[in-house]
């Protein structure tokens, strides 16, 4: 049978793309659609699908508070996949309680492995996230919003059979390619041990550090010039000695213009 999911994120763009993916991974049905949080605490009381990708930033209700309306109102949890674009709501923690994520710009292999999982919790329900790691989940996303979490300041750089300590400011921007990460900043071009810049955004910044694509993570301080591209879509001109340019992604079109006010 077919995994019934349901998208919930005020952004079209972002839920097209995630429809999009989730149909070309195939096997599961997509019940409904919605825009924000108390829309969905509706649909999922009436639809109650297996499995629910949330956006955690909505207006009104945002994703955190989507899951305490259930709770409050009884209404049996699906499992839960926060879609984010931002790495200070502790995606670390999703994964410890049981709880998946996808950061935005969504990727297609990460969505399969996001659907693997879905399907293994429910055909072993007794390790589902219960309500208690729900709420403990919820308690430490409060915790994180409120006390932030921890950087050390500094992100080791491989160059040169070198390893050097480099400061988060330094950096302009990181890439992926072929599984392989490389960290530029204005003197030193080198290649970080982090597998994935999920892994790499955890030592950063969240403030600064912005995935805009979704093989470069941008330090918005180094951003020199936005430039206007094809079908409304951008590029950043980077302050690097080579002055990179760098796409923005559909998905994150928005957050853009919010950051610049365009």
């Amino acid at each position: 049978m077919a995994l019934t999911a349901m998208i919930i994120d005020d952004e079209p763009l972002a839920r097209q793309e995630l429809q999009y993916l989730l149909e070309r991974a195939g096997g599961v049905e997509i019940l409904a659609q919605a825009t924000n949080g108390i829309e969905a605490v509706d649909l999922i009381r009436q639809h109650q699908p297996d499995v629910v990708f949330l956006d955690v930033q909505m207006p009104g209700l945002d994703g955190f508070a989507v899951l305490k309306k259930l709770l409050d109102r009884r209404i049996p949890l699906p499992q839960v996949v926060f879609a984010t674009a931002f790495n200070q709501y502790a995606v670390r923690a999703f994964e410890v309680n049981a709880v998946d994520y996808l950061l935005k710009p969504f990727d297609q292999k990460r969505v399969l492995q996001t659907i693997e999982k879905a399907e293994a919790r429910l055909t072993a329900p007794a390790e589902s996230a219960s309500d208690a790691k729900l709420d403990a989940l919820l308690r430490l996303m409060e915790e994180q919003s409120h006390g932030g979490k921890s950087h050390s300041g500094k992100v080791v750089v491989r160059t040169q059979n070198r390893l050097l300590l480099t400061d988060q400011k330094d950096i302009c921007f990181a890439s992926i390619e072929e599984g392989t990460i490389t960290v530029v900043t204005p003197k030193v071009e080198g290649n970080s041990n982090c597998r994935t810049l999920e892994e790499l955004m955890d030592q950063l910044d969240p403030a600064t550090f912005w995935r805009a694509h979704r093989s470069y993570l941008v330090n918005i301080q180094h951003i020199r010039e936005v430039v206007p591209w094809f079908k409304s879509s951008y590029q950043l001109r980077m302050d690097d000695p080579n002055k990179t340019e760098i796409p923005v992604s559909r998905a994150q079109t928005k957050r853009l213009r919010e950051l610049f006010n365009l």
